[in-house]
């Protein structure tokens, strides 16, 4: 099995063609994508959206992911061994949280150029080097035989909360399909009675469920990624509030009774 994660769109048939070159190499290939709609060159959206999927995955799944802005220059090509699965993409910050949460065991820099598509173009390398990697690595390919083994993986600059006392500050991370602003606070953070403020709205309770509150109400509550989650009830919290990535968000436990 192949995940396929990208910045590719559904208007261009990028993603598709790079379906083909997994399905040439390796034409039983079942290949899952997880999402094409990360936003154009966000790495730390793909990162984060990556980090929410790989573990729901079987052990020796092949994750191929590309948001690379950096395409034809210096970032390094890599095939990523865990414990639980093989990633494959550039080394710019994509990998690494999935990585870490998968168990990394080794890091290979690709430079094996003949199982690579000729010729290598500078600005579709999806095409010409991760998808045929990810093809090869699936038909039963060693990651030992792509290349040599390399320190470590570039990791995103840490973006978690600030925690200050009882306050927790962070920020909208993505904005789901139906409109749900999912933030960066984890939920053990929200131990206890706590309130949410995001924007100029506040909020003074945690719900259960989406359908806890009336129709058209915005509710806090703890989402499928495990972090805090902004949603309207029946319809998008993003619409409502006119909200999207980078909004602030903070938690408020509530004040010890003495």
């Amino acid at each position: 099995m192949v995940t396929f994660l990208s910045d590719f769109g559904a208007v261009d048939p990028y993603a598709g063609i790079v379906h083909g070159v997994i399905l040439d190499v390796a034409p039983a290939a079942q290949v899952v994508d997880l999402t094409h709609q990360v936003p154009p060159q966000a790495v730390a959206v793909g990162a984060r959206l990556l980090r929410s999927a790989v573990e729901y995955f079987p052990t020796g799944t092949v994750h191929l992911a590309v948001v690379d802005p950096g395409v034809g220059g210096e970032r390094a090509p890599v095939v990523v061994v865990t414990k639980r699965g093989v990633l494959v993409g550039p080394d710019n910050g994509l990998l690494e949280a999935s990585a870490r949460a998968l168990g990394l065991r080794e890091v290979r820099r690709i430079t094996d150029e003949s199982v690579f598509r000729k010729p290598v173009s500078r600005t579709f390398h999806a095409r010409d080097i991760f998808g045929p990697v990810a093809g090869h690595l699936v038909a039963g390919r060693a990651p030992a035989a792509f290349g040599p083994v390399v320190d470590d993986l570039v990791a995103l600059p840490d973006l978690q909360p600030r925690v200050d006392g009882d306050t927790i500050a962070g920020t909208v991370v993505h904005v789901d399909h139906f409109g749900n602003l999912i933030s960066d606070i984890p939920v053990r953070e929200m131990n206890g009675d706590v309130s949410v403020s995001i924007g100029d709205l506040h909020l003074d309770h945690i719900a259960r469920s989406y359908d806890e509150a009336t129709p058209g109400t915005i509710v806090a509550l703890a989402g499928s990624w495990g972090t805090l989650e902004i949603a309207c009830s029946g319809g998008s919290a993003a619409a409502v509030l006119g909200a999207g990535t980078g909004l602030a968000v903070t938690v408020r436990r509530a004040e010890r009774s003495s």
